[in-house]
């Protein structure tokens, strides 16, 4: 009897460690918000549907929630001069940058009228990233979902912990590596650029004082970011092919027509260069690469079970 009560219990144990360990799946909605994942495409195609940039800027969203204490949504979180709280959107690599949000917000709306406080602000950004890159001709991938929403947020971290677009090489890879990323899954993330915009004042430099740049690139984007003044006016961070998420970005690098200085960086004569050379002649192993290496980024330091909550409104805690 004390025996068959033995493999009871560890019967029991054994299915509570499985059930935890998969307590995240793709279909974590399916049966409390079965039209979650048609809700945020039907948004995310219709906002990149008005305006392609739109969908840069959810994939980046994303980029930058997981980057500072995992994906938990911190990054929506508004500051609040009540309590004295101060978000992340002001952090120097966020402010006057980051986009998007009242898509977001819109999202959320529709899934609190259709299951009220079930799917969290931290999957929304997370789905939203991945239909972005698909409306815009990228991969797509399965999301794992069952993530909970943080209910706080670092000003400090956003400020450390996110790539500067004035890194080296050196500088990517070791903070790709602090956040356990190797120096391919770096540079297939980079691979992110291949669409949207960057601002004048964060490649001025590049464009007037660096030698390691095409001398034709260089002067077509000096007419749009002069030497003075013009800081928020925007270039492509691929010109080959400005929206569609392609690897044309790459193909750029190898022509020395990365528009950051830490695009460039990817090759300029370093250990990145022949994977950057892979990329630009194989599209199909970069979109791959970057589906594989967006999974993991997504599932960086989750709060699940009892931890954080699942906000009602994106922008504060409940």
């Amino acid at each position: 009897m004390a025996l068959h009560s033995y493999y009871l219990t560890l019967s029991v144990f054994v299915i509570l460690i499985f059930s935890s360990s998969c307590s995240s799946s793709p279909q974590y909605y399916a049966k409390t918000c079965p039209k979650a994942l048609s809700i945020i495409s039907a948004a995310v195609y219709g906002a990149v549907g008005k305006e392609s940039r739109m969908g840069a800027s959810l994939l980046r969203l994303h980029f930058h929630d997981c980057f500072v204490n995992g994906c938990d949504a911190s990054i929506l979180l508004d500051d609040d001069d009540a309590s004295s709280f101060t978000g992340e959107k002001s952090a120097a690599p966020n402010a006057n940058s980051l986009r998007g949000f009242e898509v977001i917000d819109a999202i959320k709306t529709k899934l609190e009228t259709a299951c009220p406080g079930v799917v969290s602000c931290a999957d929304i950004l997370a789905v939203a990233a991945r239909d972005s890159v698909a409306a815009l001709g990228g991969p797509t991938w399965a999301v794992q979902l069952g993530r909970r929403d943080s209910t706080t947020a670092s000003f400090s971290s956003a400020n450390t912990d996110l790539a500067s677009p004035v890194m080296n090489l050196d500088e990517l890879i070791s903070l790709f590596s602090r956040k356990g990323f190797t120096e391919k899954e770096m540079i297939a993330l980079s691979g992110a650029h291949t669409t949207g915009q960057a601002r004048c004042l964060l490649f001025r430099n590049r464009i007037y004082n660096e030698t390691n740049i095409d001398s034709t690139f260089a002067q077509s984007i000096q007419s749009n970011c002069p030497t003075s003044g013009g800081g928020d006016n925007l270039s492509p961070l691929d010109d080959g092919s400005a929206v569609i998420f392609d690897n044309s970005y790459f193909k750029n690098l190898v022509d020395n027509k990365g528009l950051l200085h830490s695009d460039q960086q990817l090759f300029s004569g370093g250990s990145a260069d022949s994977q950057v050379t892979t990329y630009s002649e194989n599209p199909i192993t970069f979109k791959a690469d970057f589906a594989d290496a967006m999974v993991k980024m997504g599932n960086m330091s989750l709060l699940t079970g009892a931890a954080g909550e699942i906000r009602t409104n994106c922008r504060k805690v409940n």
